[in-house]
């Protein structure tokens, strides 16, 4: 009778293994099929307006081979005081791959066209340097989130990374030198970014969204001060020429000046916030004010000769 039970038991507990194996599998099969295929159509269908149609100037301007690279003096708003430096906007059309999220190397009817903006700034905080690039991939159809946004911060005492992916939802990977920060890696719910309003503006200003919406401030924002990676309220409003969001529980306002005309350039911006620590916190305002702006294929322009462009664009 012992014997019997026993083997009973035995076979029950193999059954049981065997079931949850095969669920295991077919899950982990579920996840590896599915989730690209999730992620390909929550990219197509984000937003319930029809594609943008390139015009023909529009193609002429942004698909003749070259970057529209854009110089700036910048007075930025750190530590409680303005600081001298400048600024550069690169944008740029590219091929992106959807399901990576990088630049493709090779032509596909899959490939997604973005118009990608690198922002750069340079400036001194005393004696050592600050450098910030954030990088923005933003679909040219014009009617869906920014597939990918980016930022980086270096400066002496370390450096902070922040990625921002479109899936499923919005994945968020961070890496800082702080202790509280640290590695991190979170999903959020989607949501306009602050980041892709730049590149949409290129595309078609009338597009932007006005209003009440919720928005993700840029992540340059979100990494100088220590904020919390989510949408906040914000309040969106054109005056002429002039495009601006202010955070009212951030105390933030953002204000984008540019070119009514195409290819609506962007002449200069000002983002006001209290900067700072503690009760010495105030509100300072960060502005930058165009340069020059050149079109120009830069990836070759590599060599000595090429150093007089910079002096082209006041950067030097």
């Amino acid at each position: 009778m012992n014997n019997s039970v026993k083997s009973i038991a035995v076979f029950v507990c193999f059954i049981c293994a065997f079931v949850i194996a095969i669920s295991c599998k077919d899950e982990s099969l579920k996840q590896k099929s599915e989730s690209p295929v999730i992620a390909k159509a929550e990219i197509k269908s984000e937003i319930s307006k029809p594609a943008f149609q390139p015009s023909k100037n529009f193609n002429e301007y942004w698909y003749a081979g070259e970057a529209e690279i854009s110089s700036y003096r910048l007075e930025q708003a750190r530590y409680g005081e303005i600081r001298d430096g400048k600024a550069v906007l690169v944008f740029v059309t590219e091929d992106f791959l959807p399901e990576e999220q990088v630049k493709a190397d090779n032509y596909s009817k899959d490939n997604i066209p973005v118009l990608k903006l690198n922002a750069t700034k340079n400036f001194n905080t005393g004696i050592y340097p600050y450098s910030i690039m954030q990088s923005t991939f933003y679909p040219v159809s014009n009617n869906k989130h920014a597939i990918k946004v980016s930022a980086s911060i270096q400066e002496w005492c370390g450096h902070v990374y922040a990625q921002l992916n479109n899936r499923e939802v919005f994945e968020i990977k961070s890496h800082s030198y702080f202790q509280s920060e640290g590695d991190q890696k979170l999903n959020i719910k989607k949501a306009i970014t602050e980041n892709e309003l730049w590149t949409q503006l290129r595309i078609n200003p009338q597009s932007l969204p006005t209003g009440k919406i919720d928005v993700i401030p840029s992540l340059e924002y979100i990494r100088l001060k220590h904020s919390e990676f989510k949408s906040y309220k914000a309040i969106a409003s054109f005056d002429k020429n002039y495009y601006s969001l202010f955070y009212p529980d951030l105390n933030r306002t953002l204000r984008i000046e540019f070119n009514s005309e195409f290819p609506y350039d962007i002449l200069g911006w000002k983002e006001s916030y209290k900067d700072g620590y503690g009760p010495n916190a105030k509100m300072l305002t960060t502005k930058a004010t165009k340069i020059k702006t050149i079109k120009s294929a830069y990836w070759g322009k590599n060599s000595n000769a090429d150093e007089s462009l910079r002096n082209t664009l006041g950067l030097e």
